[in-house]
């Protein structure tokens, strides 16, 4: 007979199975309550990961414009390829998938190829930013391959040569290319984005933030194979795109200085030119420009041909990686507000502004120049060694004489020209909102006031022994042509939305008063009397007045010891009377002539006149340059031949055709062209154009033969340059290239400069 377990056995047999009923269903809800609440986030991500495709949208940068809306940077829609090579079942789809995309693309077949090996990836992209012919080519070859394999039976095809869906294994996507319609315009202020579109330079990487707008996406839905589902489970949410910036860089003002300082680099065999235009009274940049720069839409690509061509010539992978990193490095540089270089004389300005303002100088002052002056023992010469005789103060800045400014130095001292090398902001940044600019350093690149003995205050006083940014000298001289206020330079005007809606506005700001009205305008009266009678004399325009001062320096090794390169500059406004527009050009590193006088003032010459008459600045010419201007076509259309040879009297007058009446002229009604110009009548409809071939007209002609030369070859001659020294001016530069065919009677400009009176530096 069975022995029957005892209630007391029940019982704990009961105990130990609710324990573990308890237990079990204890882990199931501590199991529970942390992948709900605990882990709830970690888990819902996973889940949608295989459920839910997600695809950033990049969205596009907002605008960059000109101060006139003119578009300087903008972004476009381009289209991403990609593939899913977890998709490709066998060789012959990886293959023909390869070969097809290859050409389409204008890629290497074995680099997609490769891509396509990845049989374990769901995404590898196979080229960005591609334009919508690529798009549609792409599109067309999914679709003709799948409209075709839907009409194959694969039932008996082994799996090695099945074919597949094109469209579950390539893909398209919108993307996001950033485009600069002009080039190299503006480039090192522009910069450029890389091809994530982010910033990566100039304005684009500053204004990143404000620039880049918010992703969108494109959330579709998985099937139980992972495969996407249709439209109907997909779901978009639309980029936004970025905020727009409107700078004060005038599009064409920036073309003339790209333009000119190109010209000149190239004469002047120099590593760089670099020059910046600033409005006056606001600190506005109008223009900003290095040579040579870059085209922002290849920033990669190394711009200058002999460089390139350098490159070309490197085997060893290493050195050539370290080069193009060095050389693609120095092409985005924007040496306006990066490089430091001495200033040398155009620094003459400031020393003057800082003596007129403390008033050491007295107004009968005189100075007398024999080429060399012995400061505590060292000898320091004068650019001309024979010396300048008898100098009053406006001499001295004309001449640009050394041992003048050293002994101006002296009469302010060490306390007050320190005061005033300070105040004209040499001991800071400008704050320009730009990257990259370069601080000043104490003790380094400009001498502290401890440091600044007698031999530093000489030296400095005339501008050497110390570096500056370009962007810290103008915004010096600028002060001088606003009124002695120094305003801040800034570049970006305001920020616009989406709509266009303004959000924010910069402000023109006064960072101080640095010297008084009065004390500005004596100092730009004789900066004045440097161009019209100086050493600046080649940046004469006629009907405007430009104030400025030339500069040379030589460049210093380690160790103080002379490189024997030079910086040339020029410094000026105008016009002087109401400066509307103030500029600086430096051409680093000139072969050949090296003075600031010879290289530096034709540039700012160009610009200004170009960028005045743009502005609609009214030229207030002399009765001696309205003389010189010469005399305007009057229209003779529809007249006889006889009267028009009436209304001509004094011009070269050429008759085309056997009409009687004059049907066309060349040049139109209106031009200016010299006296005995050449003005050619066609009388019938059917006579072709004239045509002639323009000669060189630039190589160190008189204005005498310049002149002749264009008129023998039916050409009318515009002089450019300073009427005063037109004795001893050559030609440097014309606006037709020698060569090129064009109508006789065509107006060609001639530029002149004089090598007389122009150096601020001799060369030993």
């Amino acid at each position: 007979m069975s022995k029957r377990p005892s209630r007391h056995m029940v019982q704990r047999a009961v105990a130990v199975l609710v324990a573990l009923l308890f237990g079990v269903f204890g882990m199931d809800v501590a199991s529970l309550v942390r992948i709900q609440l605990i882990q709830a986030d970690e888990y819902r991500s996973k889940a949608e990961s295989q459920q839910l495709s997600d695809t950033e949208i990049q969205p596009q940068r907002g605008l960059i414009y000109d101060r006139n809306k003119k578009v300087l940077a903008q972004s476009a829609n381009v289209w991403l390829v990609y593939i899913n090579p977890s998709k490709i079942p066998n060789d012959k789809v990886r293959e023909a998938i390869s070969e097809g995309l290859a050409e389409i693309l204008e890629m290497d077949k074995e680099t997609i190829l490769k891509k396509a090996q990845k049989s374990n990836y769901g995404y590898v992209a196979v080229k960005k930013q591609i334009e919508k012919e690529m798009k549609d080519a792409v599109s067309d070859f999914i679709s003709k391959h799948d409209d075709a394999l839907k009409k194959i039976d694969q039932k008996n095809v082994p799996d090695d040569q099945k074919d597949a869906y094109y469209a579950e294994i390539i893909f398209i996507d919108p993307d996001v290319k950033r485009y600069y319609p002009n080039s190299h315009l503006a480039s090192t202020v522009l910069g450029f984005t890389g091809a994530d579109g982010v910033g990566r330079w100039g304005l684009e990487a500053k204004y990143n933030e404000t620039l880049s707008g918010t992703p969108g996406r494109i959330l579709t839905a998985k099937n139980a194979g992972m495969d996407s589902m249709d439209t109907p489970y997909e779901t978009t949410y639309d980029a936004k795109q970025g905020n727009s910036l409107v700078l004060t860089v005038d599009e064409v003002i920036q073309y003339y200085l790209e333009k000119s300082l190109d010209q000149a680099r190239v004469n002047a065999q120099a590593k760089s030119a670099y020059g910046i235009v600033m409005d006056v009274q606001t600190g506005g940049i109008l223009a900003m420009a290095t040579k040579g720069d870059f085209d922002p839409n290849e920033p990669h690509t190394i711009a200058d041909k002999e460089t390139a061509e350098k490159l070309e010539k490197i085997t060893n992978p290493e050195e050539k990686y370290q080069e193009l990193t060095s050389a693609q490095y120095t092409q985005w540089r924007n040496r306006a507000i990066t490089d430091t270089y001495e200033p040398g004389s155009v620094f003459k300005v400031v020393t003057a502004a800082a003596a007129v303002e403390e008033n050491v100088i007295p107004e009968n002052f005189t100075y007398t120049c024999n080429g060399v002056i012995n400061v505590a023992g060292t000898k320091i010469h004068c650019h001309k060694r024979a010396g300048h005789g008898t100098e009053d103060f406006t001499h001295g800045l004309m001449n640009s004489c050394n041992p003048f400014f050293i002994t101006v130095g002296q009469h302010l001292g060490a306390e007050k020209f320190y005061k005033y090398f300070e105040a004209f902001g040499f001991t800071e940044k400008t704050g320009i909102d730009l990257p990259s600019e370069t601080a000043p350093v104490e003790g380094r690149s400009y001498h502290t006031l401890k440091q600044l003995g007698i031999v530093e205050l000489a030296s400095s006083s005339f501008g050497q022994t110390f570096e500056t940014t370009a962007i810290q000298m103008l915004t010096a001289v600028n002060t001088i042509a606003n009124g002695g206020k120094m305003m801040k330079p800034y570049v970006v005007s305001s920020v616009l939305d989406e709509e266009g809606n303004t959000i924010s506005t910069t402000q023109p700001t006064v960072k101080r008063q640095v010297i008084s009205e009065k004390s500005a305008a004596k100092v730009a009266d004789m900066m004045e009397h440097v161009v019209s009678e100086g050493t600046g004399k080649n940046a004469y325009v006629a009907g405007f007045r430009l104030a400025g001062k030339t500069g040379t320096s030589e460049k210093l090794a380690g160790g103080g010891k002379k490189e024997g390169k030079y910086v040339a500059s020029f410094v000026c406004f105008a016009p002087a009377n109401d400066p509307k527009i103030s500029m600086l050009i430096v051409i680093d590193e000139p072969v050949g002539q090296i003075n600031g006088g010879q290289i530096a003032t034709p540039v700012a010459a160009e610009v200004a006149e170009a960028t005045l008459n743009y502005l609609n600045v009214d030229p207030q010419y002399t009765a001696k340059e309205l003389a010189d201007l010469g005399e305007e076509t009057p229209s003779v259309t529809g007249l006889s031949v006889a009267k028009a040879r009436e209304a001509l009297s004094g011009f070269n007058i050429r008759t085309v055709g056997e009409g009687k009446t004059v049907v066309s002229q060349m040049p139109a009604e209106g031009q200016l062209i010299p006296k005995n110009g050449v003005v050619v009548l066609y009388t019938d409809k059917t006579s072709e154009k004239r045509k002639v071939t323009v000669p060189d007209l630039s190589n160190n002609l008189s204005v005498a033969a310049a002149n002749q030369k264009a008129l023998e070859y039916g050409l009318n001659p515009k002089i450019f340059g300073n009427s005063l020294t037109m004795g001893e001016s050559v030609s440097y530069k014309q606006s037709v290239e020698a060569g090129t065919q064009v109508d006789e009677g065509t107006v060609v400009t001639i530029y002149f400069k004089s090598n007389v009176g122009v150096n601020d530096l001799a060369q030993d």
